[in-house]
């Protein structure tokens, strides 16, 4: 029997990603089109926890399709993790009698929503709002695209000077078990180098690519580092690398949160606004511990039980390749 569920509160939990927004839009105007009653969480499950719950219509959720991070703010939630701050977020919806809860966020997200779910029954959905575009069940997960046409933009900025100073820079990009921006961006912005958390390159060989390029007249050299590489941050393998190398002039840029933030591109938008839409949609038709994800195009439901630990994201095995060709 299908739950009849009335309420629905909407979270956003972990790292910001741009498309929350657009999502979070999508979810709150979906309910009300079916005429239920929605809700905005205030700073992920902490608000939960706090009571920081806000009925919501068409119009909270206007003109916010083109920002980045998200209208309903977000927090990581240590005491969500004990019983007893599960508890108290559980008695504040009951006291609203709020029946199904959208949680947009990354694995953190999700395991907080596995568990939530489980002890108290929740009927939960969960969409992938996580630049890393580590959850497995969706192709591309919600911010990722913005992220990398940012890491490429600052990139192409870099490379002006790499190109005038002849100087090696070495980039660090978010992604600590996940090199699915690194590789990307390493092909779009033509790096002549990409570390990954996934595959293992040792330092030797890397000095050996950068020699050849040096000894082909190569003006400069980008190194993309993920900061999941097992030999440190950007900064300990440019130093390793300059006792070695001293061809060109060795800087370090470590790109940080500015890969989190910005206006959502078009793709993320239009990404965000699918996954509410269907979040919302499977909720009203009884779904619950399931995450909703791009797949081929087409919006699929995978558990959150294997969103989490089913497999990992494979890097493409052509990009891997191109790395190394495209480069020479």
């Amino acid at each position: 029997m299908k739950p009849n569920i009335k309420n629905i509160a909407v979270l956003t939990s972990g790292g910001d990603a741009p498309g929350m927004n657009a999502c979070i839009r999508a979810a709150i105007r979906t309910g009300i089109y079916h005429q239920k009653n929605m809700f905005g969480v205030m700073q992920g499950y902490q608000g939960l926890i706090d009571n920081n719950i806000i009925p919501m219509d068409a119009r909270s959720v206007s003109n916010i399709l083109h920002l980045g991070g998200t209208i309903l703010k977000t927090a990581r939630c240590l005491a969500f993790k004990e019983d007893e701050g599960m508890e108290t977020a559980f008695r504040n919806m009951q006291a609203k009698s709020i029946d199904g809860l959208v949680v947009i966020g990354g694995d953190g997200t999700f395991t907080g929503a596995k568990r939530f779910g489980e002890k108290y029954g929740i009927n939960v959905i969960g969409v992938p709002g996580t630049i890393d575009n580590d959850l497995y069940g969706s192709d591309f997960t919600l911010g990722y695209d913005t992220a990398v046409n940012t890491i490429i933009e600052a990139i192409d900025k870099i490379r002006d000077t790499a190109n005038s100073h002849d100087r090696l820079f070495f980039i660090e990009v978010m992604g600590r078990d996940s090199g699915c921006l690194a590789l990307r961006t390493a092909i779009a912005s033509g790096a002549e180098a990409v570390l990954l958390p996934e595959k293992e390159t040792s330092l030797k060989d890397l000095i050996t690519k950068l020699k050849e390029g040096a000894s082909t007249k190569k003006s400069s050299s980008i190194v993309i580092v993920s900061e999941g590489n097992k030999y440190g941050g950007a900064y300990d393998i440019a130093k390793s690398v300059k006792r070695k190398f001293t061809h060109y002039d060795t800087k370090v840029t470590i790109l940080g949160h500015l890969q989190r933030g910005g206006s959502p591109s078009g793709y993320d938008r239009i990404l965000g606004s699918r996954l509410g839409f269907a979040a919302v949609s499977h909720l009203i038709k009884g779904e619950t511990m399931k995450m909703v994800g791009l797949r081929g195009n087409e919006i699929k439901l995978t558990s959150l039980e294997e969103a989490l630990h089913a497999h990992t994201y494979k890097l493409e095995d052509d990009l891997l390749e191109m790395t190394h060709v495209l480069s020479i």
